[in-house]
């Protein structure tokens, strides 16, 4: 029951822009299958409630269908689509971006032997699991609050945090504890993460990296590729191709500029890794991207 008011609620608030008023929320519709298209996941749990949505990160695929929830803990460059959707039967999704001081706001309200053991070691960056009846119950009375848009300023605060705390007691809570911890191991990560998307189009040696994530070298060269199922030069050169794409989608293709602009020496290399990214060249993908 649950789902089937999610589905009428999300297929009737859906807006082209994916936003809603209530804030950090967002809507998903598809109404056809969609090809895999290059995003990024930053820190959100992500609900599908009708189709199902495939992405790709580094060499994982994951999967996930309605009723199924998804936790980006950090922000990842990821390969995503729609696999089933129809007009009749469109792909929906929900997601709420994921604050790190709202997460260390509820577990400061939990008493210690409330909450899920850390684990050893860092988690992945993303993770999918079945949502619970508590889970889709409170996503449920947050996107309901858009046919009562008066409640929306004083009740959604309070759905978001039984949300979160639906998380950190569910399957994924270690995930999400480590994420509001300031001093965790995936903290330290997403510090080294940031840090290159900040860097992207520059040079750096993994030592660096590794000084910013407080970590020795070997230590964060296996706690990066947990987390985001890369190393960090394979990481770079993600942010690299899906920034060189943003800017051929929007200006005339000038493939050596772009490439140098965004780190690349030799436009011939960014062409080939281009190509192996996109499935096209960088002349062709900027034509069709802009025609569209």
């Amino acid at each position: 029951m649950a789902l089937d008011e999610l589905r009428d609620l999300l297929n009737r608030h859906a807006r082209p822009d994916l936003a809603t008023p209530i804030d950090d929320v967002l809507i998903f519709k598809a109404e056809q299958p969609e090809p895999p298209k290059p995003t990024t996941y930053g820190k959100v749990l992500a609900v599908v409630a009708q189709g199902t949505k495939r992405f790709a990160l580094g060499e994982q695929m994951y999967e996930y269908h309605e009723g199924q929830y998804l936790i980006a803990s950090v922000a990842l460059p990821v390969t995503a689509h729609f696999a089933r959707a129809s007009a009749e039967l469109p792909g929906l999704g929900v997601g709420l971006t994921l604050h790190p001081a709202a997460v260390a706001d509820v577990l400061l309200q939990a008493a210690p032997g409330e909450l899920p053991e850390l684990g050893e070691g860092v988690p992945p960056g993303l993770a999918v699991s079945t949502a619970s009846a508590e889970l889709l119950d409170a996503v449920v009375r947050l996107v309901r609050l858009l046919d009562r848009p008066r409640d929306i300023t004083v009740l959604a605060p309070l759905i978001k945090r039984e949300i979160l705390w639906r998380l950190i007691t569910g399957d994924q809570g270690a995930i999400v504890r480590q994420f509001g911890l300031p001093d965790s191991s995936l903290s330290h990560i997403a510090r080294a993460i940031q840090w290159i998307r900040d860097h992207y189009a520059e040079p750096f040696r993994v030592e660096e990296v590794a000084k910013v994530a407080s970590m020795s070298v070997s230590t964060f060269h296996r706690n990066f590729q947990a987390v985001t199922s890369m190393s960090p030069i394979q990481f770079q050169k993600r942010i690299r191709l899906q920034q060189a794409r943003l800017q051929l989608a929007v200006v005339p293709a000038d493939i050596a500029a772009v490439s140098r602009r965004v780190g690349y020496e030799s436009p011939s290399q960014f062409s080939r890794e281009y190509r192996r990214q996109f499935g096209m060249s960088p002349s062709q993908d900027s034509t069709r991207l802009r025609a569209r």
